[in-house]
């Protein structure tokens, strides 16, 4: 074990906030699951040491993939993008079809299943990253680094939001950020910003969702017509806000747990505000903040485009994945099922988000590292 934690490199408060973070999950899990584990005719300990279980593996992810040097994840992201698009074309056509969308693929012998855009948006960030780095110096050239990235951003958005709407407009803004960061011209991202438009209009009314989109932003544009099932959990979301107070009903006191359809993962955030009040509520938008902070100080930090651009990218994506949950729960935003990272309950996302929490210790590790010059015998730290 200390050899484990003396090997623990990188950014010392993201792990304190990964600690955090982990333990308000496991408290705000094991209080709002027991009408899940009544359904399932289970005990709720037995699905908190289930999602224990999940966040140590996590944490062991975190911990392999912030030991690999982030170099790597440049040529792992061809590789990874090379996967993606036919895991995201196989879920469509043959994954588990819940709610009118096909998200999961079960994965065989584990009983669990694997929601395929959690790889896509790893996959994208790291390719878009190197793809950017690399191209620094024909930046402005159509034909061989526009049109690729384009190609890929368009691609992966399209296979996403036919069943994940939410996710795909979540990762098509990081990726624009990217594309920002990057110094690809206002004209080109315009461009890009124009094809996600005309890819955004044709899911929501022709798509195989176009019904729950259309109803969704309209129960959310006009509550007052809304029909009382179609605003059912928008509303016990607010009532568990505003019955939380400021100090909350106390830890294991929600009420509203027993009417949320999930509120150990997409109102995971109304429960903890219902227990713990506006200061907890206050104190987790701060920890999401203070995680944005100290990843843009590693992306000014960050000696290599790639490793700037990936920090920039994932962090980007980690944070508005929160506010974008939280903003939800508090009626901010029409309902989607987008997790809080590492805080609902869930299965490879909690394992995805960990790895990206792992890529950007990893491109921390390098700035904190002192680099070494060899000069005959001696090694000289810089």
């Amino acid at each position: 074990m200390n050899q484990i934690l003396s090997n623990v490199k990188g950014d010392r408060w993201i792990w304190l906030i990964v600690i955090l973070l982990s333990v308000l999950s496991l408290l705000a899990v094991y209080s709002s699951t027991g009408t899940l584990a009544y359904k399932q005719g289970k005990a709720t300990e037995f699905i908190l040491v289930k999602h224990m279980a999940m966040l140590f593996g996590g944490i062991a992810l975190m911990y392999i993939s912030h030991r690999i040097d982030y170099r790597y994840y440049a040529g792992i992201s061809k590789i990874l993008m090379v996967i993606t698009i036919p895991l995201l074309l196989y879920t469509l056509l043959f994954g588990n079809h819940v709610n009118d969308a096909s998200r999961w693929i079960a994965i065989p012998g584990t009983g669990l299943t694997f929601q395929t855009s959690d790889l896509a948006k790893l996959a994208l960030i790291t390719y878009l990253a190197r793809t950017l780095s690399r191209k620094q110096e024909n930046i402005k050239d159509v034909k061989n680094s526009f049109i690729p990235i384009m190609g890929s951003v368009c691609v992966v958005f399209i296979l996403i939001a036919l069943a994940n709407l939410s996710t795909a407009l979540m990762l098509f803004g990081v990726s624009i950020l990217l594309l920002i960061i990057g110094r690809i011209s206002i004209k080109q991202i315009s461009v890009v910003c124009l094809a996600g438009a005309i890819l955004l209009a044709g899911v929501i009314f022709l798509g195989p969702r176009r019904a729950t989109y259309v109803s969704r932003i309209h129960s959310f544009m006009h509550p007052e017509l809304a029909n009382a099932d179609k605003s059912f959990q928008s509303d016990h979301s607010k009532i568990a806000i505003a019955t939380g107070g400021v100090f909350g009903k106390g830890p294991g006191n929600s009420t509203e747990r027993n009417y949320l359809p999930h509120p150990y993962s997409d109102f995971v955030y109304a429960t903890i505000v219902e227990e713990y009040g506006l200061i907890g509520g206050v104190i987790l938008i701060g920890i999401y903040l203070f995680l944005l902070y100290r990843c843009i100080k590693i992306v000014t930090k960050a000696p290599k485009a790639f490793g700037a651009l990936l920090a920039a990218g994932l962090s980007f994506s980690l944070t508005i994945q929160a506010f974008a949950n939280m903003a939800v729960a508090v009626g901010l935003g029409p309902v989607t099922g987008v997790p809080l990272p590492l805080v609902s309950m869930g299965g490879t996302s909690i394992l995805f988000t960990s790895v990206a929490f792992g890529i950007i210790l990893s491109v921390s590790r390098d700035i904190d590292e002192p680099k070494k010059i060899v000069v005959g015998e001696i090694s000289v730290a810089q």
